[in-house]
């Protein structure tokens, strides 16, 4: 619910309606150790000047 309700706000902050567009992007990362296999990502929204940002 957390991931569809930050995506429509990316979409939203996107659409560009007050100002410069905004880009959405995502990363994805997995690493393994010695304590086992951890996953990772994040998503961004970006127009140049400002970037907000959320990990998970």
């Amino acid at each position: 619910m957390r991931i569809a309700a930050l995506l429509g706000l990316l979409a939203l902050a996107a659409c560009g309606a007050d100002g410069p567009p905004m880009r959405p992007g995502a990363s994805v990362g997995v690493g393994v150790s010695d304590s086992g296999v951890a996953f990772g990502g994040g998503f961004e929204a970006s127009n140049g000047t400002v970037s907000v940002g959320v990990g998970l």
